[in-house]
């Protein structure tokens, strides 16, 4: 930017920060510390006139917003942690079916598609046995509350437009066919209804449902759900870390969409597939 369009510039943002913020110019040099004439040289537009670094500093932070937009460097003007707390937050997690936070982002993303990455296996796609033995040592939910959360994960899915992606790591379905790893512990017969359970969701709820299965060792994501361009959160164990800058969103997207095309089967075959491994290893 030329100094002349640079200069123009910070003179329309700090009048108009001024007018907004209903402070004088007399206000304005007294919190800058310097004499009301030097603001009203930056105001004229007889000359160009641009400020020092320090007090560019001290009219931005006298006004609220930052340097960087009054001198044209940005076009956010708050102040940059007001800019950090903005687009990035920590969340406590709590893990179970019926967190209520995981429940206002669906609500919130209603009418946009989310993308998701779970740390196990999704849990709209668990029988209600799998979800009592793995989240039954969790305290303050009941088994009732984690079913109730679940239908009504369900009925948000068959709404009009409802859109939802899934990548799992084909090795956790293996691990669940063999009880090893995570779910050694879980009965024969209760994996075999969760195989069931989950390949005939996946054909019942195609394609408002669609399951994706990604190597692990071909390529690596943590928990993770995209809710549309509004928000996407990573989960790392006691508390989710939160981003609603639409570059970050948009790199966890493009992230997301890695795993989808290193997919080594279309998802309108999901349930085949899980089938299929579970035969394979009968």
């Amino acid at each position: 930017m030329h100094k002349n369009e640079r200069a123009d510039l910070f003179r329309s943002r700090l009048g108009a920060r001024l007018t907004t913020a209903g402070m004088s110019r007399s206000a304005l040099a007294r919190a800058a510390g310097v004499d009301r004439s030097t603001i009203a040289q930056l105001l004229s537009g007889d000359e160009v006139r641009l400020p020092n670094a320090h007090l560019a500093a001290e009219c931005a932070s006298a006004l609220g917003v930052s340097a960087d937009w009054l001198l044209g460097l940005s076009d956010r003007p708050e102040p940059a942690a007001e800019v950090l707390s903005a687009s990035f937050a920590m969340a406590t997690a709590q893990r179970t079916p019926a967190d209520e936070q995981i429940i206002a982002w669906h609500l919130e993303a209603a009418g946009h598609k989310i993308r998701h990455v779970p740390a196990t296996l999704p849990d709209i796609l668990k029988t209600e046995a799998v979800l009592e033995w793995e989240y039954g040592a969790f305290r303050g939910k009941t088994p009732e509350q984690a079913r109730g959360a679940m239908r009504e994960t369900i009925a948000w899915l068959r709404n009009p437009g409802s859109d939802y992606e899934i990548c799992v790591s084909i090795d956790k379905i293996r691990s669940l066919v063999r009880g090893e790893g995570y779910w050694q512990g879980l009965g024969p017969e209760a994996r075999a209804a969760q195989i069931d359970f989950m390949a005939e969701s996946c054909e019942r709820l195609y394609p408002s449902l669609r399951l994706y299965f990604y190597d692990a060792k071909k390529v690596f994501s943590a928990p993770v759900s995209i809710y549309g361009r509004l928000l996407a959160a990573i989960y790392v164990g006691q508390f989710y870390l939160v981003y609603r800058d639409s570059r970050q969103i948009a790199g966890l997207t493009e992230h997301f969409d890695v795993l989808v095309r290193e997919s080594e089967f279309e998802a309108r075959s999901a349930g085949r597939t899980i089938r299929a491994m579970a035969e394979d290893d009968g």
